[in-house]
């Protein structure tokens, strides 16, 4: 039978390697966090014929070629997982291997938020979330992105990733920020903080009640942007941008009380904490 081989090299800086039995894959962060992006990198026999993947909680994601027969998937947490030990699975060359990983608990701001009798939130539209949610759905092969990803707005910071709430006295177990809100002037520039294709763009004359005019970047291999409440859009779908290349400008529309960006970054369908590909980066 074959067998996975270790990979030693070409790793980010915090990487470890977990030896089980026939199997060693490497993981970073070798101390994750909720919020953060799990990379898996492991290597294949050059003969095998099946595609690898990486699996937990029952969810598989896809696994991309980096050269020399290794592969690598990222596995996305968020605020609403559980700290605790994570049962990753590596199938590969007719093995599966299951690897824990310790994944510690977080501290998320809070807000309290109290609605009038009666007060309802407004509602996306049927068209607006199902571009958002192909959107998120993409899993390109190719890779656009090289190094950390840049700040789209120079604005102070004034919502963070992952803030819980309380509505009303009672906990949203559902709820938290998925994204970072950037407080910049209305009508100030916001860039590419990395490179990409432009999978969407999405106009509150065309439904998106909530999400206001908005911008959709697919940065490859299941890594994708989205920037909301624009005043102004500057590309088209299809376009391919580059890090710091002006999309369009701060506004309010669609939810919005006041002037901000909102970008969510998502990794195979769940908002990520954006702070560690701002940082030291992702490759």
């Amino acid at each position: 039978m074959l067998s996975l081989l270790a990979v030693v090299s070409c790793l980010l800086p915090l990487a470890f390697s977990l030896p089980l039995s026939a199997v060693q894959v490497q993981v970073t962060p070798s101390n994750p966090q909720l919020g953060d992006t799990l990379s898996v990198i492991f290597q294949v026999d050059s003969q095998s014929s099946e595609n690898p993947r990486v699996s937990m909680k029952g969810e598989t994601y896809p696994a991309f070629p980096m050269g020399g027969n290794r592969y690598r998937a990222f596995v996305p947490t968020t605020p609403l997982d559980k700290p605790g030990k994570l049962a990753i699975q590596v199938a590969g060359d007719g093995e599966v291997k299951t690897l824990a990983v310790s994944l510690r608990d977080r501290k998320f701001p809070v807000q309290r938020i109290t609605l009038p009798p009666g007060k309802a939130g407004q509602s996306a539209t049927e068209f607006e979330l199902n571009r958002v949610a192909a959107l998120k759905r993409l899993a390109t092969p190719e890779k656009f992105w090289n190094g950390a990803f840049r700040q789209p707005n120079k604005g102070r910071i004034s919502s963070v990733y992952g803030v819980r709430r309380y509505y009303n006295g009672k906990f949203a177990n559902d709820y938290y920020h998925r994204g970072v809100d950037y407080a910049g002037g209305y009508g100030s520039a916001v860039t590419a903080p990395a490179a990409g294709r432009v999978a969407m763009v999405g106009r509150v004359s065309q439904g998106f009640r909530v999400h206001g005019n908005a911008v959709g970047i697919d940065h490859g291999q299941g890594v994708t942007s989205i920037f909301m409440h624009l005043s102004r859009i500057d590309v088209q779908e299809g376009d391919i941008v580059q890090p710091g290349q002006r999309i369009g400008a701060i506004g309010s529309t669609g939810a919005s009380t006041g002037p901000h960006l909102h970008w969510g970054l998502y990794v195979n369908g769940k908002s990520i904490d954006p702070a560690p590909w701002r940082g030291s980066g992702v490759e």
